[in-house]
């Protein structure tokens, strides 16, 4: 079968220009995903106050959860459809795009049927307190009523950008960005609607995107476009999908269980503005994290479809330009973090008042502890997308649960109880060391004991 010429640049293009050209747009989407979540605390910090900042500290545990259940489909569908262009099985891969639409849909109902009718209690288990229910609630109401459209919107997102369009996909990210800007600006500052105006942003901005994403799809020029007879799920296309996408699906989730135990944690010892300072750190750290994962983005579409064809040196060089690049991002944000906490934090709170200066205090203090072995967390990062890229979901899972479970539970555990609130941070400190270390060590035995031997697609 001729290959498309989209196609035939993964197999032939020099390594370095294809990652460059596939990893580029990915970072500016991820980052456009950052900015405007970033948007979004600087207005509610400034213009809804220190409490609404610690409301959107307590969501952040349900929020992991919707954007598990989309990496499930998203990004199981992402690889499968790669893996599938690769072997030339273009049957497969229309297929995997109607599992993704269908999955999409009836699983953001779905969730959202079933967090709404719960969420006060649900937001009470995170960690709301009578100060911080309210405007948590204002905000996931809003976003959960949105969900199946916004969950729609990721996942085929990524599977564009899995078909052979990085820049479409940055563009539609691109997109969805600046509506989200524009709309948190008249929301909340000029039509001062508070938390519900901070959701409705997210949510229109998200559905603006998705008109972008939708018009590429029925274009029949597209590689993969909306046409019928794809849509009948299958057992073994959801298994496989559901497979690779599980890892990060696991992540996300056992991250909303980290979370609610750090909330838990930072009330005892520091109270609300504690949980808000927390939510501010992780505002400012994701950033580079999703610059990163832009990075393993662009990687993985160029591993699974090398690896659908054997090119085993290709997979091989393509990842390891990725966690160059990788540890570059992640060195440059630990020497912002360390050298000026003072001016990211100061971004998103006026501390004008009492409570939000001492949540602007808590956050720098709490930011430096918590990133002390940040550049690490590249190797982590990449080895665990790597093996999702490839096929191998098990590896990946054990990398990322030994990170968010393993270590950083007992951590939690221990430290605090000796260190006080230092502990609360230090833990996650601690989690990226080890973590970082195991994922290194069993990407060296892949590298040099499994891959170097395999004569069969892995």
């Amino acid at each position: 079968m001729k290959r498309d010429a989209t196609l035939l640049e993964l197999e032939q293009k020099p390594m370095g220009r294809l990652l460059w050209q596939y990893s580029l747009p990915a970072i500016i989407g991820m980052a456009a995903m950052s900015i405007y979540n970033i948007v979004d605390a600087i207005y509610i910090g400034r213009f809804c106050g220190a409490y609404a900042m610690a409301g959107m500290a307590i969501v952040f545990p349900l929020v992991n959860l919707t954007v598990a259940f989309g990496t499930l489909i998203g990004l199981g569908s992402a690889a499968n459809a790669s893996i599938a262009l690769g072997q030339g099985d273009m049957n497969r891969a229309y297929r995997v795009l109607g599992h993704c639409v269908v999955l999409g849909l009836l699983g953001g109902v779905l969730l959202a049927a079933l967090c709404i009718p719960f969420l006060r209690p649900l937001l009470l288990f995170f960690g709301a307190t009578a100060d911080t229910l309210q405007p948590a609630y204002d905000f996931m109401l809003v976003t959960m009523l949105g969900f199946p459209l916004s969950s729609s919107f990721m996942n085929l997102n990524h599977l564009m950008r899995a078909s052979g369009y990085p820049a479409k996909a940055m563009v539609s990210l691109l997109i969805s960005m600046l509506v989200n800007i524009a709309a948190a600006h008249l929301f909340i500052y000029e039509w001062e609607w508070g938390m519900t105006g901070a959701g409705l942003a997210t949510v229109v901005a998200q559905g603006v995107g998705m008109l972008w994403v939708g018009a590429h799809y029925l274009r029949r020029r597209s590689v993969l476009h909306l046409r019928r007879g794809i849509y009948k799920l299958s057992k073994p296309i959801m298994l496989r999908i559901m497979a690779v996408g599980l890892p990060p699906c696991l992540l996300n989730a056992v991250g909303c269980v980290i979370v609610v135990f750090f909330n838990s944690l930072l009330l005892r010892y520091e109270g609300d503005m504690g949980v808000g300072a927390f939510g501010v750190v992780n505002r400012i750290v994701f950033f580079f994290v999703m610059v990163v994962l832009g990075i393993t983005q662009g990687m993985q579409p160029i591993a699974g479809y090398n690896l659908g064809l054997g090119n085993y040196r290709r997979v091989r060089s393509v990842f390891f330009r990725a966690l160059i690049a990788s540890a570059l991002v992640m060195l440059a944000g630990w020497l912002l973090i360390q050298g000026m906490p003072r001016v990211l934090v100061g971004a998103f709170v006026n501390v004008q008042d009492a409570d939000s200066a001492r949540l602007a205090d808590l956050a720098v203090r709490g930011m430096r502890l918590l990133t002390i072995f940040f550049p690490l967390v590249a190797t982590q990062v990449v080895v665990g997308n790597f093996f999702q890229a490839i096929g191998r979901p098990v590896m990946s899972i054990i990398l990322n649960l030994t990170r968010q479970l393993i270590v950083l539970v007992p951590a939690l555990l221990l430290l605090p109880p000796r260190l006080g609130d230092a502990g609360i941070w230090l833990s996650q400190s601690v989690a990226d060391f080890v973590s970082s270390l195991l994922a290194a060590v069993v990407v060296y035995l892949f590298f040099t004991r499994v891959f170097r031997r395999s004569s069969r697609p892995l």
